[in-house]
């Protein structure tokens, strides 16, 4: 089993959002040996809207060496395919290789709507964007509508023909989409071990349908907390399980905390991700916060220097 990537989203995204702030979370991390930073996409939402995941990785490019720049669901199905291109191509330019695409459709019906889609069109709309900027990456002349003249994307990727391009996905249809493409599937941070590990398995058997080599990334994403304070550990269980007991929070995490987050001592945490890794081949893990609110920040921060501390 080779060495594990560890990458993490934000521990502290404002409401308005301070690229200062993430470029300086990105840069500790970093530091500490995180080898991927991740912004997620959000619209409208108070406390953690994050509209422009690029623009914001543009700022931690410029502050960041090696730190590869990730997203976990740009949203295709909101974009024109050629402007979309063009932004992702600068912006891997910018970071001189460092960007890995993780795309999505978006499943929020008011979302959806705010934008003037329709949810019964996002998933042709998705592969519709995915295969022209595919298109303009390589260098190809592209066309979006009847009549009008062939355009050729530049500047190009500094990634040849493009960065990596990994599928955020959600439920049987989306997986099948995923595996059609051959891409990595990159899964919601509250499936829980046993969703998980069955997805991979219809994402394996879309991929081998559609005669595309299964990918060898396997990431996951998980809400880690680590502690040596016992009882600091013992209030974010409490928090996390408060949480999903509630009613749309059912809907989506496992019946435990331990089914879909990684909560504990040092030892224990570590106990955890190998087992991780021995049950479904997870060759990534992007540590995120999700749903741990209520916690200083300065707990949160020694958190996620610890995880890496402990899989050094």
């Amino acid at each position: 089993m080779g060495a594990l990537h560890i990458g993490l989203t934000p521990w502290r995204i404002s409401d308005a959002v301070d690229a200062a702030v993430l470029a300086r979370q990105a840069e500790l991390a970093e530091s500490w040996g995180y080898r991927s930073f991740w912004l997620p996409e959000h619209h409208f939402s108070r406390g953690g809207a994050v509209p422009e995941p690029l623009l914001l990785l543009a700022a931690v490019a410029a502050r960041t060496e090696t730190i590869l720049l990730g997203t976990t669901s740009f949203l295709l199905t909101l974009r024109n395919p050629l402007q979309a291109a063009e932004q992702v191509a600068v912006l891997d330019r910018l970071s001189n290789g460092r960007v890995v695409l993780g795309v999505g459709r978006g499943y929020s019906a008011s979302l959806l709507s705010a934008f003037s889609v329709s949810a019964r069109e996002k998933r042709r709309r998705f592969e519709w964007c995915l295969e022209h900027m595919i298109r303009a990456w390589r260098g190809e002349p592209v066309v979006l509508a009847e009549g009008a003249e062939p355009v050729v994307v530049a500047p190009r990727p500094f990634q040849r023909p493009h960065p990596p391009i990994w599928i955020a996905a959600f439920g049987p249809k989306a997986l099948a989409q995923a595996g059609t493409l051959g891409a990595p599937y990159l899964a919601s941070p509250m499936e829980s071990r046993h969703r998980l590990k069955k997805n991979y398995r219809l994402h394996a058997e879309a991929c081998q349908a559609a005669d595309r080599q299964v990918p060898p990334e396997v990431p996951v994403m998980r809400t880690v907390f680590v502690s040596s304070d016992a009882r600091l550990v013992a209030r974010v269980r409490d928090r996390l399980d408060r949480w999903a007991d509630s009613a749309s929070a059912s809907r989506r995490a496992g019946g435990s905390v331990d089914d879909w987050a990684i909560v504990g001592e040092p030892a224990a945490v570590r106990d955890q991700i190998e087992q991780y890794r021995g049950d479904l081949g997870m060759t990534h893990l992007i540590v995120t916060r999700l749903r741990i609110g209520g916690v200083e920040a300065v707990h949160l921060e020694r958190s996620v220097e610890t995880v890496a501390s402990i899989l050094d």
